[in-house]
């Protein structure tokens, strides 16, 4: 059995205690999550299942969607509720058009430094195993992210609720640590729910509780039906062995008449159907070619 299953983690757990839970309950042996989800955050979860495990690079490089509660005046260590409070600000009431100045301002790509309780390995160790032990942590080198959007939901101060739609590997406890920052004041996340994960909505994921009377056959996501945004290429029979072995095939190997920008990703299927993985175009001599990515027979 081989496909996706939209799990809505609860707060609590890590991902990879989904994954045991998954494999125990559903007596299953090749099981794995598409990226790390804070374990005091909830929300969306794909989980792949047999060879959907080869899909869990792709899902894991598309936007992200959270809901964040972030409440001013405080800072911990941890950035959220659950670490230690290291600073306290008195912070009058915020009129609500400068917060929407200050996050304009974190609209498209930015730099962020990760939180010191982080998953990050420097030096080879993670940064939260570091942090724990109370070990001196070196500077964190910051990273490129992209916010797409941030819409205000509600605000009362000194609780503010935004959504976020956001790149892979954008840490939301940063965010909310900087937008305090710009408003001259201090920030915790009392809150974080992913609701959005590449194709994957929190609307449609299913509960922990309700995979006891999960039907897996009736309920996975097949791994070719699961679009992942790319377009579809359909190969000769006559080209689908080379392919299979590696080849690079050109355009004269192919049923589809398209015309990709080089290194865009695709999903390949041969004349009868078949899902045959994931394949991306390249460029040699002048000619684009189709090379295989990932293959899934």
């Amino acid at each position: 059995m081989d496909g996706i299953i939209n799990i809505l983690k609860p707060s609590g757990m890590t991902s990879h205690d989904v994954v045991s839970f998954i494999r125990k309950n559903l007596n299953i042996k090749k099981v794995g999550h598409t990226g790390t989800l804070d374990p005091n955050a909830a929300g969306v979860l794909p989980i792949c299942i047999g060879k959907g495990t080869k899909l869990s690079q792709y899902i894991m490089q598309k936007q992200k969607k959270y809901r964040c509660e972030m409440i001013f005046g405080k800072s911990t260590d941890t950035l959220d509720s659950y670490g230690k409070v290291t600073d306290v600000k008195e912070t009058e009431n915020i009129e609500f058009e400068k917060i929407k100045s200050i996050l304009d301002k974190f609209h498209g790509e930015i730099q962020q430094v990760p939180p010191a309780y982080s998953a990050i390995k420097i030096d080879g160790v993670r940064l939260y195993e570091k942090a724990r032990k109370g070990q001196e942590i070196k500077e964190i080198p910051s990273r490129m992210v992209t916010i797409y959007n941030i819409e205000v939901i509600d605000y009362e101060f000194p609780r503010l609720m935004i959504d976020i739609t956001c790149s892979s590997g954008t840490y939301v406890r940063s965010l909310v640590r900087d937008i305090a920052e710009d408003l001259g004041t201090v920030a915790y996340m009392s809150l974080l729910i992913r609701t959005k994960s590449g194709e994957f909505d929190i609307e449609n994921s299913i509960t922990l509780e309700e995979i006891g009377s999960f039907d897996l056959e009736k309920n996975l996501i097949s791994i070719s039906d699961l679009n992942l945004g790319m377009d579809d290429v359909v190969i000769k029979s006559t080209a689908s062995v080379a392919y299979i072995n590696g080849c690079e095939v050109s355009y004269k190997g192919l049923l589809t008449d398209i015309n990709p920008y080089v290194n865009q990703k695709v999903r390949v299927f041969d004349d009868s159907g078949r899902f045959m993985g994931i394949g991306f175009i390249k460029n040699k001599d002048t000619e684009n070619f189709l090379k295989s990515d990932t293959l899934f027979i």
